[in-house]
């Protein structure tokens, strides 16, 4: 762990909607780096997302981003201008070009004079491998293009701390890939927090990881120690296991169990995706019992 201060501290973030409690009681801290965003649907990831980027407040806690109070105007406009916040849905309009959408980004967050809003415009479309296609618009790029598009316009500015929403979902493979580089490039020297579905997302680009559930944080700390959640409860048998928490046979025709294993059972090493599996099952029995 850096020595630095974080670039972010929240203890105890708590937000309540009239029918569901969104956060209750999240603290954490993050440096820079990659960390991750794990959860179910429900879980609060985009609530806290919304929260570390500035766009709502929580109820109550306490919120210090990039040394500063997002509660106070000030804090919250010296916050915003240090902050590229990639949402979910970035609301694209489909006749812009992909140099008009990160302009006109651009000039919401007021970078002037023209010609050097235009040259960091240019920069981060070439940052994100769009220099040949900033001329062609919205709507006639891909999936994987309109992402990077995203990601140029939330690099605007070189922030300290970027903040991302599921970017990969919707992506093929390749684009998967393409996007995670690009992620794990803008964690060098800044701090990256990710939301995401995907557990290879937090294996291949996340030098931390936060899982949350029923809006509790569950775990925090590295991949390999959520991975480690797991050790000693996935084997591999050469049929379904009836007592296995989940079980699906593999390319090779055997299947993978993962739960409470037989005396006899032949473990393997277990996943980030395993671990994550069990720590769910086990808070899911926690609130069952509760």
């Amino acid at each position: 762990m850096t020595a630095t201060a974080p670039t972010v501290r929240a203890f105890e973030l708590t937000l309540r909607y009239p029918r569901r409690t969104a956060l209750d009681g999240v603290s954490f801290t993050l440096h820079d780096g990659v960390t991750g965003l794990l959860g179910p649907n429900g879980a609060g990831k985009t609530t806290l997302l919304r929260i570390v980027a500035t766009a709502i407040a929580a109820d109550s806690g306490e919120l210090t981003t990039l040394g500063h109070d997002p509660r106070t105007v000030a804090g919250r406009l010296a916050v915003r201008r240090r902050l590229g916040y990639l949402p979910q849905s970035p609301g694209f309009h489909p006749n812009f070009t992909a140099f008009e959408f990160v302009d006109y980004v651009a000039i919401l967050k007021e970078l002037v004079p023209a010609r050097r809003r235009h040259e960091e415009v240019r920069r981060v479309l070439a940052t994100v491998g769009l220099d040949g296609e900033r001329g062609v618009k919205i709507k006639a790029l891909s999936g994987g293009m309109r992402q990077r598009v995203a990601l140029a316009a939330a690099l605007l500015g070189d922030p300290d701390l970027v903040v991302l929403d599921e970017p990969t979902v919707g992506l093929d493979p390749e684009q998967r890939m393409r996007f995670r580089e690009l992620v794990a490039e803008s964690g060098e020297g800044r701090t990256v927090l990710l939301s995401t579905h995907q557990t290879e997302d937090v294996m291949t680009v996340c030098q931390r990881v936060i899982v949350l559930d029923h809006g509790r944080s569950r775990f925090q700390g590295e991949p390999t120690e959520l991975a480690a959640l797991a050790q000693g409860r996935v084997w591999t048998s050469t049929v379904r296991s009836p007592g296995a928490l989940a079980a699906w046979r593999t390319g090779n025709g055997s299947y993978r169990n993962i739960g409470e294993p037989p005396a006899d059972a032949a473990l393997i090493e277990p996943t980030i995706e395993d671990g994550y599996l069990m720590l769910i099952d086990a808070a899911g029995t926690a609130k069952e019992a509760a």
